[in-house]
């Protein structure tokens, strides 16, 4: 007879499956990396074997691991191992006494690259005063910081001369080069594609090696782990970091689902072959668990910097004056022709849009394909899925869109500070319709957009979710549009088997059912039970992937 022993038991546990068929168990077993039984003691009774592993659950909470829609794995791992690091809410004077000590310690003509700076803080930042503040402490070396959104740099003079900026360097397209009103002199403000000016000078300098690559990669799929993340969509993969994830899998040191989203135009913060010649690769990239089947269009900027592209104008402005409403990148035509081009080829598209007319456009670019194509399995995604029109919002479920609600920003930040800055109070605090969006039948899926956001640790961003409240204390007692508040349990859908579905998982992942991989986490608590401004604090004890433990709490 077959050896019907199982490789791994679980009980004793509160495991919540989020099968809604089946939403409870106290017990798991696993075999060859996928789920055999679930449910009570009996369902497992007959499988322990010699060799079988059991665990002791102790009442523990068990969950399925998270899917996290939206991260940018390279970039998360240089800012941990290599990078400076402060938070957005830092004001500028305790962001200068943080570059001074960096600089007291980097040899001469290192760079020092770090963030993020608060998107409130732009205007302070881009002027000659703030740079000469920077140039001070700064003790020569070149100084890159990036923003709270990564789309905008702030560089000192140093670094200006590296790149060779100066009055008489044009803007690029899509971008813009912070200058003094009076003058005409760079402040150092990089504004989106200027962002890219100083990004390729430092790597073309050589700064980043292959071994600080590799080293970023592991590093991001082990904080990733830590923070109980099993599955992942990589939301700008150029071809170093297909490469580097298809290594770690065929290495077997990939510790989570891989899917990735490739750039249809090279981003202005990385660089490589990008597009139909990206594309064409993908197959070379694709492994047991890494999986190329998205395609990247960034189809505006951020509200902060005044370059997402918005219905109502912003806010008046020197520079742009009164009726200024931003501007999307790429055309309508051009984005039918990509979604389109992406269908036939079977792949989804995950478009960022931060202002509401880029909603706008990109769900009429998908209503003109699907006018042609008809219905489709192919889930295409909405990136920060912010700010949205009213009537734009029953159509992400009559289109099949998936709202991609990424960063971590559902409640008062700094970043949102910035963003009342531009567009006036009352437009900036409309901001995420979570609870319209399930109303209307969307599919809401959870992204952290690390590094935007400082770390992936989705326990902060489903607190956030449910009291419309600032976790870490900062901003107390102010909600944001709290009528959008969801409940504990939608949450943790949003951030498991609706994120599967998302990223064309949901057969493997998302939830603890039969024939499913053995992706689980145990928790310090009952986040069902747990108060609703407790649970940022829930801590991850263990995290299997396959059945086999990728992490454990020490």
């Amino acid at each position: 007879m077959p050896d019907r022993s199982a490789d791994l038991v679980l009980s004793n546990g509160r495991i919540y499956t989020l099968d809604r068929e089946r939403p409870w168990a106290s017990s798991v077993a696993v075999k060859g990396g996928r789920i055999v039984a679930v449910g009570g003691a009996d369902a497992v009774a007959g499988l322990t074997g010699p060799s079988t592993e059991v665990v002791d659950l102790k009442g523990a909470m068990l969950m399925p691991g998270i899917v996290d829609v939206h991260a940018h794995l390279m970039m998360g791992g240089q800012a941990e191992l290599f990078e400076l690091r402060f938070s957005p809410t830092a004001r500028f004077k305790a962001l200068l006494e943080r570059i001074g000590e960096a600089a007291a310690k980097a040899p001469q003509g290192s760079w020092i690259i770090g963030g993020q700076w608060g998107s409130d803080l732009l205007p302070k930042l881009n002027t000659l005063e703030a740079l000469a503040a920077l140039d001070k402490v700064s003790q020569g070396r070149p100084v890159m910081l990036r923003d709270d959104t990564y789309h905008n740099r702030w560089i000192n003079s140093e670094a200006l001369r590296l790149a060779g900026v100066s009055a008489a360097t044009p803007d690029p397209e899509k971008g813009s080069i912070g200058r003094d009103p009076a003058t005409g002199a760079p402040t150092g403000m990089m504004i989106e594609s200027a962002a890219g000016i100083v990004e390729s000078t430092i790597a073309l300098s050589g700064h980043y090696t292959e071994e600080m690559d590799r080293a970023a990669m592991a590093q991001a799929i082990s904080t990733l782990n830590s923070y109980g993340v099993t599955a992942f969509l990589d939301a700008a993969a150029m071809q170093p970091i297909l490469a580097a994830l298809k290594g770690l899998d065929d290495r077997g040191e990939l510790t989570a689902w891989s899917v990735s989203a490739m750039p249809a135009v090279e981003p202005s913060f990385m660089f490589g072959i990008a597009g139909d010649e990206l594309i064409a690769l993908r197959d070379q990239y694709r492994s047991a668990h890494a999986r190329p089947d998205f395609v990247k269009v960034f189809l505006d900027g951020v509200p902060g910097a005044r370059t997402a592209a918005f219905h109502e104008p912003y806010t008046e402005d020197p520079i742009v004056g009164c009726c200024f409403r931003g501007s999307t990148i790429v055309t309508v035509p051009d984005l039918i022709r990509w979604v389109g081009k992406c269908e036939k080829l079977g792949l989804g598209v995950k478009i960022h849009c931060a202002g509401d007319a880029a909603v706008s456009q990109a769900l009429d670019a998908i209503d003109v394909v699907r006018s042609f194509n008809g219905p489709t399995k192919l889930v295409h995604h909405i990136a920060h899925a912010s700010y949205i029109a009213p009537e734009d919002i029953a159509r992400f479920a009559e289109l099949g869109v998936a709202a991609d609600l990424s960063p971590f920003l559902w409640y008062p930040t700094s970043f949102l500070e910035g963003h009342k800055q531009t567009m006036g109070e009352a437009r900036a605090l409309r901001f995420w319709p979570n609870k319209d969006l399930l109303a209307a039948g969307a599919l809401l899926a959870g992204g952290s957009d690390w590094p935007v956001m400082p770390n992936p640790d989705p326990w902060n961003g489903i607190e956030g979710l449910v009291t419309r409240r600032n976790p870490s204390g900062e901003f107390a007692g102010v909600a944001l549009w709290p009528e959008q508040a969801i409940d504990v349990a939608t949450a943790l859908e949003i951030f498991t088997i609706n994120s599967a579905r998302a990223i064309g998982l949901a057969d493997r992942v998302g939830s603890i059912e039969i024939g499913k991989s053995a992706d689980f986490i145990k928790l310090d608590r009952n986040v069902l039970e747990t108060p609703a401004d407790e649970i940022a604090d829930t801590k991850v004890m263990t995290t299997w992937f396959e059945g086999r433990v990728v992490y454990e709490r020490t």
